[in-house]
C-alpha cells in the first residue's frame, strides 16, 4: 500500500514502525496490561494509554499491521456460553498466522505456518474455554479488511470516539460453522491441569 500517515502523528508512527513485524507487534501487546473495561477504543487510545482487551488489541494490531504494509484484516471467533475472539490476521509466503489480545494465555499469537483460515482458527479450540473448563469455540468468520471503514468514519484509528461499529459489523456477517453437531455432543471439558495453564496472568473482570 502507499506510505500515508493514516491519521497518526510522526511519533506515533515512528513507535507502530518500530514493531517492524507481525512478531514485534504482538510483543507489543504482550507489554500490555490486559484492560478490564466494556469499551471499544481506536488504535491510538490503545497506543497512548498502553493497554487494552481482546476487541482493542486486535483492532490495533490490525491498525500497526496497516502501517508496516499488511492489510488490517479481523477475524472473529464466535464461541458459546463464552465471549467471541477477535484476532488480527496476516499472511507471510502464503500462510497465515495471528496477533491476539486475551485474557487467556492459549488464546494470542499464531505463527504464519498454517495453510488455510479454517487451520488457523482450529488452533484456537483446545485453549477456547470457559472457566468451567467447556470448548466453546464453535465458528469463525471471513476476514474483515478494516479500510472499509475509510470512507464511512474516515480517522477511525485516530479518532475519539470508539470505534463500536467495528465489533457490530463483526458480529453481523456469516460465521462458518467448525464443528458437526456430533462434535459437540460428544466434546468433554478440559482436565483442571490444562484450565489452570490457560488462566496463568487471567486478570479477574
Amino acid at each position: 500500500m502507499p506510505r500515508r500517515d493514516l491519521g497518526f502523528t510522526a511519533g506515533e508512527l515512528r513507535r507502530l514502525r518500530a514493531l517492524r513485524t507481525p512478531r514485534g507487534v504482538q510483543r507489543a501487546l504482550d507489554a500490555m496490561p490486559y484492560h478490564i473495561g466494556s469499551t471499544a477504543w481506536a488504535p491510538r487510545r490503545v497506543l497512548s494509554e498502553w493497554t487494552a482487551h481482546c476487541l482493542e488489541g486486535a483492532v490495533f494490531a490490525a491498525s500497526a499491521l496497516r502501517v508496516l504494509g499488511f492489510p488490517p484484516l479481523l477475524l472473529d471467533l464466535e464461541a458459546v456460553q463464552d465471549t467471541d475472539h477477535v484476532i488480527a490476521v496476516f499472511r507471510l509466503r502464503g500462510h497465515w498466522g495471528a496477533i491476539a489480545k486475551s485474557n487467556f494465555s492459549g488464546l494470542r499469537y499464531r505463527e504464519p505456518v498454517h495453510r488455510t483460515l479454517r487451520e488457523l482458527a482450529m488452533s484456537y479450540f483446545e485453549g477456547y474455554v470457559n472457566l468451567r473448563g467447556d470448548r466453546t469455540l464453535r465458528a469463525y468468520s471471513r476476514p474483515v479488511n478494516l479500510a472499509r471503514f475509510d470512507r464511512a468514519h474516515p480517522g477511525w484509528m485516530t479518532a475519539d470516539e470508539e470505534v463500536w461499529f467495528i465489533p457490530q459489523h463483526l458480529v453481523g456477517i456469516p460465521h462458518r460453522p467448525l464443528l458437526t453437531p456430533a462434535m459437540i455432543r460428544g466434546l468433554s471439558r478440559v482436565d483442571r491441569r490444562s484450565l489452570q495453564a490457560g488462566l496463568v496472568g487471567y486478570r479477574e473482570h
